[in-house]
């Protein structure tokens, strides 16, 4: 974006000094000058979304570790990263992200598939398994069973 604006600045002061030339010749430099800048940012290249040496990274890092029961469950945490996090005073939520992209915002104590959202921190969402157990998910995408948190 900055990139922008110092064009459309370096663009504006080559136009004023346009304006200002006396001559025919300074004003047809200038103009040679704003048209080479033109070409120059039509011919730019645009840079992807997304890192193209990033790989299969971007899917799931957990992926070799992911329980069996937990594979073929859609809505496994194993399959989502934490994106966001809010929290208030009186309401806390988290978003998270699967690998097509698509985001659901939780709030405390809705439940994603057979686990439920119990308490978030800075930096990462707890949820509870219905046997008791814990799992935590952070923003590095690291997901750990616990007894207790």
């Amino acid at each position: 974006m900055n990139f922008f604006k110092i064009i459309v600045l370096l663009l504006f002061a080559l136009i004023n000094s346009l304006a200002l030339a006396d001559g025919h010749d300074q004003k047809q430099e200038v103009l040679d000058k704003v048209n080479e800048i033109a070409k120059e940012l039509e011919n730019e290249e645009e840079v992807p979304l997304n890192d193209p040496f990033a790989g299969n990274e971007g899917t799931s890092s957990m992926s070799g570790n992911i329980p069996d029961e937990e594979q073929d469950n859609e809505l496994s945490l194993y399959n989502f990263k934490l994106a966001g996090l809010i929290s208030g005073k009186d309401h806390s939520y988290i978003s998270i992200a699967n690998s097509g992209g698509e985001v659901l915002t939780l709030t405390l104590g809705q439940f994603l598939g057979k686990i439920q959202l119990v308490d978030l921190r800075l930096t990462e969402a707890i949820f509870k398994k219905e046997d008791g157990k814990f799992m935590i998910i952070d923003f590095n995408n690291q997901i750990r069973e616990a007894d207790d948190y």
